[in-house]
């Protein structure tokens, strides 16, 4: 009967886990959001915000952590619940450095000032970040349902983050042609996309560590998004 109890405690602790990488996740990615928002507006305060927020989930990706490492040393899991542990350990570090780059956005912002962006630029930095959050959705979903199949598909968005990431390049290259005053401010702006190019990058990280967790299978995705 304790054997079954102490069981039934693991999973149900293991399913809290999960749900509290969820929310991390969903934490980010409304930064993530946020801070493409704050960055066509020019609004230097709320950029301010999303760089504090990033504090609170440092907080929770290590109190996640801690609950990991006390679930290993008192329930010893054995199995897949050890996999799923290490997994969880994983994807929280992704989604964590995750953060600093939707940090590195804000921080961007605060420093370029209010004069106006690239006229195409605003747009093409929303849909990378739509494109980036969904695929940060999608992985989580798979995750937490345990679907290697689903974790399998979700890459192949990879390569819009990565053609809006070149246009965005093209962009801001040709603004410096016509602009060379704003060349600093331009290079700034290119990091911008850069974040949210390896913000999506992070997210075929999570998927390969699912697939792993379900089936045991080592695969790394190219950089395209393809296996």
């Amino acid at each position: 009967m304790e054997v079954e109890m102490t069981r039934g405690t693991l999973e149900q602790e293991l399913a809290q886990l999960q749900n509290d990488v969820r929310h991390l996740g969903n934490m980010v990615g409304e930064s993530a959001a946020d801070s493409i928002q704050a960055l066509r507006l020019r609004d230097v305060l709320w950029a301010k915000k999303i760089e504090a927020r990033d504090r609170l989930v440092n907080t929770r990706r290590f109190d996640i952590e801690e609950q990991c490492l006390a679930l290993i040393a008192t329930q010893q899991p054995m199995g897949h619940n050890v996999r799923l542990l290490a997994a969880i350990l994983e994807i929280i570090t992704e989604i964590e450095r995750m953060g600093d780059y939707v940090k590195g956005v804000a921080h961007i912002t605060s420093r370029i000032g209010p004069d106006p962006l690239p006229p195409d630029l605003p747009r093409l930095l929303e849909r990378m970040v739509h494109c980036a959050d969904a695929m940060l959705q999608s992985a989580l979903d798979a995750f937490q349902a345990g679907d290697d199949r689903a974790a399998r598909a979700v890459p192949a968005s990879d390569d819009e983050v990565d053609r809006l990431y070149a246009e965005s390049h093209e962009v801001l290259l040709e603004w410096i042609n016509l602009h060379p005053e704003d060349f600093d401010r331009a290079t700034r702006l290119l990091w911008v996309a850069h974040n949210l190019e390896r913000f999506a990058d992070r997210v075929t990280n999570i998927c390969e560590r699912t697939i792993f967790t379900v089936t045991g299978e080592v695969l790394e995705f190219s950089a395209s998004g393809g296996d």
